[in-house]
């Protein structure tokens, strides 16, 4: 699921002869997208192979596309203990869902997969009456967590974590070089960014791009942005949707209440909030809501700052800053 962002990062990820000896920049392949990492270390350590180890264990807890990982066993409703990472998603993911009135869901995996957008085959012939089958499984509300067991009250509820798991990810890694002492960082995953500190060797904030919608695959940026210990993650729709033999576009946004994919004149919505796990769960959640109720939600979490495009009535781009989102 998700998105896939959007963003270009405005600082360079290559060392070069004329930067500090404390840089460092990392990056490899993950999540099936890619992670760069920068960091200023007195001793320039490398990290490289913490960072594959810990998304190696990340994914065998919850990568939906390993067909031994937790998460995977728990959808054919095999016996699993889950990890630590398991279980703070998992509570993250109830949080966000009951604050968004379930706009939030892990449990929509099963539409995903029904509407191709996910690790399973899709349903070939999908009709109305197929997506309200399928719905009756539909529903955080339907598991719970005890200790480190999860129960589901629906047989067939698929659960599926990819709207939040890179976005936990980056705080994962952020977390580990604060746990190591260093306090001036970028992470980055496909998109999904955490900063602490400054970019020091320009001695300046964390800059980071957001890109304009761009249907025909071109990219351009639209505004950089600084991050001041801050997360930033974005979902959009203008290239990752489907065309049927009628030539309509559907997005792979799948609207929890109606198992339909999402519907709103929103392309583009980057969320900053204090992690990067959370900006990644609100990102995608608010494509589903649609402007007016994206407004009436920031109006209670003055915390979170958005930035939304959209077309207007004219087809036109508009932009809308929202909760201070910076220039």
């Amino acid at each position: 699921m998700k998105r896939y962002l959007l963003i270009f990062l405005v600082a360079l990820f290559i060392t070069s002869c004329n930067e500090t000896k404390e840089h460092v920049a990392l990056s490899g392949p993950v999540f099936g997208t890619s992670y760069n990492v920068q960091y200023f270390s007195k001793d320039r350590i490398n990290f490289q192979p913490q960072f594959d180890s810990i998304f190696g264990v990340i994914n065998q807890s919850m990568s939906t596309y390993i067909p031994d990982s937790d998460i995977s066993k728990l959808n054919r409703n095999e016996a699993v203990t889950i990890d630590e990472h398991f279980t703070y998603v998992f509570d993250a993911s109830k949080s966000i869902y009951k604050a968004t009135n379930g706009a939030f869901d892990p449990t929509i995996g099963v539409l995903v997969n029904a509407w191709n957008f996910g690790p399973e085959k899709e349903i070939i012939g999908l009709d109305s009456l197929k997506i309200d089958s399928l719905m009756l499984s539909v529903g955080l509300d339907k598991v719970r967590r005890s200790n480190n067991h999860i129960i589901k009250d629906k047989a067939a509820t698929y659960l599926d974590f990819n709207a939040i798991a890179k976005g936990y990810g980056v705080d994962v890694i952020g977390r580990f070089l604060e746990s190591k002492n260093i306090t001036n960082y970028l992470v980055e995953i496909g998109g999904e960014i955490r900063t602490r500190g400054i970019n020091k060797e320009k001695d300046s904030p964390w800059k980071v791009g957001v890109e304009m919608p761009h249907f025909d695959g071109s990219q351009s940026l639209l505004r950089a942005i600084e991050l001041h210990d801050e997360s930033m993650a974005t979902s959009g729709t203008y290239r990752k949707f489907k065309v049927d033999l009628d030539g309509n576009k559907y997005s792979h946004i799948i609207d929890a209440h109606s198992g339909y994919p999402s519907k709103t004149n929103l392309l583009s919505i980057s969320v900053i909030a204090e992690n990067c796990m959370t900006a990644d769960g609100y990102a995608t959640a608010f494509k589903a809501m649609g402007i007016d109720d994206v407004k009436s939600f920031l109006k209670q979490h003055p915390e979170v700052k958005v930035f939304l495009i959209f077309e207007n009535k004219n087809q036109e781009l508009e932009t809308l800053s929202l909760n201070g989102f910076p220039d």
